[in-house]
């Protein structure tokens, strides 16, 4: 399975924040996507989970077959810097009913996946609205690692994390990325390199892959900061 972007374009009206972006991302990888703040990572990932419109291109999964299979809820998880969880009920309350939304017959195995992100059970059953950052991003992420949607993108979310839930998140993410296409966003470059199989830099609008050799030397950090420094 790939995730074929061809041609994407989404502008703004004072220019192409993405500017006709073609590339292809693998099944089986974790990718680690680099840029400068407003460089359009976050834009490229509410293109790709239709939150919002593009320009003009399009973006697809080709499957083991050749087959074209078109890019929806199903198979492809945002997971946002800032989530969107309703705060009216309790993260318990939300993830069941997350789960018989999306006919997830497996309601007997919850306070197993409450545990792989160690919220306790005093705080699952506290509302939404009362949760710190860090206790909605793991919601967040729990909402797919429950759904294993195709496509998992993820926008910074493990910043919000104590060192301790981080590692076991990173872990999880090394797990689900055999049958999946996990695209990690983030800016720091210690934990691209050791989470990510590919390096991948959003410049000018444009997607560069940085070349694999150089990603655990002593040149990478200043071969990115090159890239990164010619963003005009």
């Amino acid at each position: 399975m790939k995730l074929v972007i061809d041609s994407l374009v989404k502008n703004y009206g004072t220019g192409n924040v993405l500017d006709e972006i073609s590339f292809e991302f693998e099944e089986g990888k974790i990718y680690g996507l680099l840029g400068r703040n407003g460089s359009g990572k976050t834009t490229l990932f509410s293109c790709l989970d239709d939150l919002i419109p593009t320009t003009s291109g399009s973006a697809f999964l080709v499957d083991e077959f050749g087959k074209k299979i078109q890019l929806d809820d199903s198979n492809v998880g945002l997971v946002l810097t800032e989530p969107r969880i309703p705060d009216f009920l309790t993260g318990y309350e939300f993830i069941r009913t997350f789960m018989e939304i999306c006919n997830i017959n497996e309601i007997d195995k919850i306070d197993d996946y409450f545990e792989i992100i160690s919220l306790s059970k005093e705080d699952q059953h506290k509302l939404v609205k009362e949760y710190s950052m860090g206790m909605k991003n793991k919601i967040q992420i729990l909402m797919y690692l429950i759904s294993k949607p195709k496509v998992l993108l993820l926008d910074e979310p493990l910043t919000s994390f104590d060192v301790i839930v981080a590692s076991e998140i990173k872990e999880i993410l090394k797990e689900l990325k055999n049958d999946h296409i996990i695209i990690f966003s983030t800016h720091i470059l210690e934990l691209a390199t050791n989470l990510c199989d590919e390096i991948v830099v959003i410049n000018n609008g444009k997607l560069e892959l940085v070349d694999n050799e150089i990603i655990h030397t002593s040149d990478f950090e200043e071969r990115i900061v090159e890239i990164l420094r010619n963003e005009e």
